[in-house]
Parts: structure tokens; C-alpha cells; sequence
């Protein structure tokens, strides 16, 4: 079996290759095709990728490319972790809005907008390449933001299976674990438990915990909202999840508490950019060095946290017709009734020979109406991105809750294209 990653030269990739090893057994991969379009880059980590993996035993063969319509041809999967422009586009996504009085976040708001707008297109493209050399493959999506990405892939490319994903659920899932084993005073098998959860991506709200089919999400609730009592500054107000019943994905706190956040980033540089920046920088040195066989345990800090178990157990229920429960991006398909049937939503799905979503109960009115206004804007979004209709980012940004005042949607959308023309010909035809 033949699996291509795009973006490859990422420095997430060692630990996707750890995934990839732990499942040696069970998923039969003979070539891992880590493409990239930064040859340097790609060397670097790719090398280190080879090295883990014959330190290991040469489970499979490590490809480097810098074409991509090589890397996918015959390949079974197909995983994307790319971005448009590099880790200075998402500086630039971030300062965009802090110029502009907005939340400067690389997967939502303003900056968001403008990472979907450099990466549909192109994420597009490669859905094209893969309908014509590798037919029937499954497209694996970890690129942000991941929802509205899929959503464009529902819309544009239907003919290639696709699903996004995102490590928040798996995250949050195991944090709800470990103070479930320290109640319990015994160790829990992952397996065992699921994560009831529904929204979008990045705009999400956790509402059941279960055990073996039996429901714990009340002390589970309880028990996360007593460790918030307890610490001198909580994340979250105790009154908003008291009355939710729900733990809030933690990207939830750029619509909750915006003005936190705005005064967060006064604080800049470095920005959450600026920190990734120099944390590559030593990793890639850690990754260049030929005595280095195995990542290094500051890996986590670059945040990401369990994505090689995402993203190969994904895999690995999807080739072994596992019909294992993950909680993933795809439309749904009338699993929520009363929702817009082509939405593509974040949710439990059944990962067997297909990816199907398992119905779910609508979330509340309080949740809703600001799930239904950002999928708007996804929504007017891709078509911004599609077709480089101006007026359609325009109705995104106005649209957003996160986005602009009315009266200055057009000086931050100039100031968007603007920036990032170079990353965007659909918006500046010759």
C-alpha cells in the first residue's frame, strides 16, 4: 500500500512516522511519498524520517518528492498537512488582525479566512490529480482549517472521498480519561470510551462521555467543572458551562471572550507564529542531526498533541473495516435532523469501508445560532476562495462574528488580498 503525504517537509511528520511504525503490523504500508515544495526542508525532515524508520526495521520505504502528481499517483490515501506560504503567512494572518482592532488567529476570524483562501484552491487541484491517477482514494485533511476546507471538498469535489480531522476531540478526550483513571484508580483503554461531540471545526461543544455504552458525562462534567473551582484563573466562566451542560471546544474562547483575547495579543511579539517559528527552527536542527533516530519529547511543543494516533488510526479503521467510532469532519448527511443535509459538520462517524456519521441529537439554540452564522461564513467563504469573487469575501467577512464592523469590511479585506497577493491569482487576474 502506497500513502502520500503533502507537506511532508512539516515538522509534524516524525510523529506521523511514529503512528505509522506502532501499526506496522496491521496496516500494510509499503511506501510513505512525503511530498513537499521546500526541497531543503523536505530533506531535513525526510532524511530523519528514514532513519526512524530504519532504526526500526524498514517497515516501509520513505519516497521524497517535490512532485506531487508523483506522490499521489496509485496511492491509497492521501494526507495533507500543507501551508500556503509557510509558517510567514501565518504571521501575517495574525498581525492582519491585530492591525485591525480584530483576533489575529491562524484558523479563525480574519486570518482564518485568509489561510482558506490560499489553500482551497490548491487543496482543490490536488483532489482533481487524485480523481485522475488515484481513483477511489480516501483524502485525509489536517490542514486548517480543516472544516471549511471539507466543506469546499464536499461542494467541489465530490467525486473524491474526503474527511477532515483534528486532534482537539482526540485531546480532549484524554484529558477527560486521565481524571476518569485517577476517580476510578484504574487504567482505561482509549478504545473503550466515546466522545460525544457535535459542530464544526474549531467550533465545537463536548457533551457525553461513555464507557462501554454506559454514560459517565455527568460526573465526568462535574468533576471537570470542580477542577475549574479550583484554580485561581479558569479557563472558562463557571456560570456559561453550568448553564451549557457542555464542555466548549477551547477554540470557542475567541467568540466567548474576544476582549481577553484582544488584549492577549497587545502583548505581541512574539506571536503564537513567532513562537512556532523558533521552536521549528530547533527541531529542524534536532531532525538534521544523523545521530537522531527517534523524535525528540519537545515534539509536543509545537503543538498537535496525539496526532499521529488521529491520523493513523483513522487509517488503519478505514483499511481494516474496523467500523471503529472517531469523531471527524464530513458531511453529515441528515444525521442531525432539522440541519442543512450538505453541511459538513464535526461528529462521531463509523470509520468501516466508508466513513458514516452516526446520528446525532441537534445542538441547543444557544449553541446554534453561532454554529449557523460561521457556517455562513464558510460557506460564502469557498465560493471567495473558488471562483475569486470579492464580493463573496466580502459577504464572508460581514458575515463572521468574529469579522469586522460593517463600515470597514472593505479596508481589511484590501489589506487581506493585499498581503497575501502573491498566494492568491484567483483574486488578481492578469
Amino acid at each position: 500500500m502506497k500513502v502520500a503525504v503533502i507537506g511532508g517537509g512539516s515538522t509534524y511528520t516524525p510523529e506521523l512516522i511514529d503512528g505509522f511504525l506502532a501499526r506496522a503490523d496491521s496496516l500494510p504500508l509499503r511506501e510513505l511519498w512525503l511530498m513537499d515544495i521546500d526541497r531543503e526542508r523536505l530533506e531535513i525532515v525526510g532524511t530523519f524520517a528514514q532513519r526512524m524508520v530504519a532504526a526500526q526495521g524498514n517497515h516501509f520505504e520513505v519516497v521524497l518528492t517535490d512532485a506531487r502528481r508523483a506522490a499521489v499517483e496509485g496511492a491509497a490515501y492521501v494526507c495533507t498537512q500543507l501551508r500556503v506560504g509557510q509558517m510567514a503567512a501565518r504571521r501575517e494572518d495574525e498581525y492582519l488582525g491585530r492591525r485591525h482592532g480584530l483576533i489575529g488567529q491562524e484558523t479563525t476570524g480574519v486570518g482564518g479566512m485568509a489561510k482558506a483562501l490560499r489553500t482551497i484552491p490548491i487543496i482543490l487541484e490536488l483532489a482533481q490529480e487524485m480523481s485522475e491517477v488515484a481513483p477511489g482514494a480516501l483524502l485525509v485533511n489536517f490542514t486548517n482549517p480543516a472544516g471549511l476546507i471539507t466543506e469546499a471538498l464536499a461542494r467541489y469535489a465530490p467525486q473524491v472521498p474526503a474527511v477532515g480531522v483534528c486532534n482537539v476531540p482526540i485531546t480532549t478526550g484524554m484529558g477527560l480519561l486521565e481524571g476518569l483513571e485517577q476517580r476510578l484508580e484504574q487504567t482505561i483503554d482509549p478504545r473503550r470510551l466515546r466522545l460525544d461531540t457535535l459542530g464544526l471545526n474549531h467550533l465545537s461543544w463536548h457533551r457525553g462521555l461513555a464507557l462501554d455504552g454506559e454514560d459517565l458525562w455527568p460526573q465526568v462534567f462535574a468533576a471537570y467543572l470542580d477542577q475549574l473551582r479550583a484554580q485561581d484563573e479558569p479557563e472558562w466562566d463557571l456560570r456559561t458551562l453550568e448553564t451549557l451542560g457542555m464542555i466548549p471546544n477551547y477554540y470557542l474562547q475567541y467568540f466567548y471572550y474576544p476582549t481577553r483575547k484582544l488584549a492577549a495579543q497587545e502583548d505581541w511579539p512574539p506571536s503564537r507564529a513567532e513562537e512556532v517559528l523558533a521552536i521549528e527552527g530547533d527541531l529542524l536542527a534536532f531532525y538534521a542531526d544523523p545521530r537522531n533516530e527517534a523524535p525528540p519529547p519537545d515534539l509536543i511543543k509545537r503543538g498537535g498533541a496525539y496526532y499521529s494516533t488521529v491520523a493513523t488510526q483513522l487509517l488503519n479503521a478505514h483499511y481494516n473495516n474496523l467500523g471503529e467510532v472517531h469523531v471527524v469532519n464530513v458531511r453529515h448527511d441528515g444525521a442531525v435532523p432539522g440541519w442543512p443535509e450538505e453541511w459538513v459538520l464535526e461528529l462521531p462517524a463509523r470509520v468501516g469501508p466508508g466513513i458514516e456519521p452516526l446520528p446525532a441529537e441537534p445542538l441547543p439554540p444557544v449553541c446554534f445560532g453561532l454554529l449557523a452564522q460561521v457556517k455562513s461564513y464558510e460557506i460564502l467563504a469557498v465560493e471567495a476562495a473558488v471562483h475569486g469573487d470579492r464580493n463573496a469575501a466580502y459577504k464572508a467577512l460581514l458575515a463572521h462574528p468574529l469579522g469586522p464592523k460593517a463600515d470597514a469590511v472593505q479596508q481589511v479585506l484590501d489589506d487581506l488580498l493585499a498581503v497575501h497577493r502573491p498566494y492568491l491569482p484567483q483574486f488578481w487576474p492578469k
